[in-house]
């Protein structure tokens, strides 16, 4: 499983219903997608949720990294972000666990992500095992959060280049009831063509 999101930061006065036609419009072309786990067309608009920005922020879970190369590289529908408003920078995460929440049958209406720096604790004790009993703490924190009523899909991931981890839940709920979430979503479409071969466990 690989985690990608890309950040199209809008001016503060955009129309984002621009965004929300553009998402009805072409929101399915990704329904069946082969290699895609999950992808969530998701938005942050100034003002709400503590939003300081009008942002489209989708959100990927890959299970084949080729089928993801494809899609950025290879003319597999990345042209179309690059064609309207140019090429973001492309953020990506190996991913460590992903859990179906009681609410997997449920439309999603919002997202949460949570960014922390992993550097402050990677080797506390010496012992080069800080980040390991890290990432089993936070694993298992992920696994608790997603028993809760409200949530479709948790998903955990590391970015070994910088070194930060990254959760990403979304929730059948209107606003994301997350209080630890760095940034609050609208999700505007969910497509799902691989999410039942999502894993639950990295290495396993």
């Amino acid at each position: 499983m690989y985690a990608l999101q890309y950040e199209i930061t809008l001016p503060r006065d955009y129309d984002m219903e621009i965004i929300r036609k553009r998402v009805a419009a072409g929101g399915h072309l990704l329904d069946d997608r082969a290699g895609l786990g999950l992808k969530a067309y998701v938005i942050r608009e100034r003002g709400i949720d503590g939003s300081p920005v009008n942002q489209y922020a989708p959100f990927y879970l890959w299970n084949d990294t080729g089928a993801m190369a494809h899609f950025l590289v290879g003319g597999g529908g990345f042209q179309n972000i690059v064609r309207d408003f140019g090429l973001p920078v492309a953020r990506h995460w190996t991913g460590l666990a992903c859990h179906a929440g009681p609410a997997r049958a449920a439309p999603p209406r919002a997202a949460s992500r949570r960014v922390t720096s992993l550097l402050p604790v990677a080797d506390p004790d010496g012992t080069g095992l800080g980040l390991s009993t890290l990432i089993e703490r936070e694993s298992e924190r992920l696994r608790r959060l997603g028993t809760h009523e409200g949530v479709h899909t948790a998903a955990l991931a590391v970015d070994p280049h910088h070194w930060e981890l990254l959760r990403f839940v979304v929730w059948a709920d209107s606003s994301a009831p997350d209080e630890e979430a760095t940034e609050r979503y609208r999700v505007l479409h969910l497509s799902t063509p691989g999410l039942g071969d999502l894993p639950e466990r990295q290495g396993r």
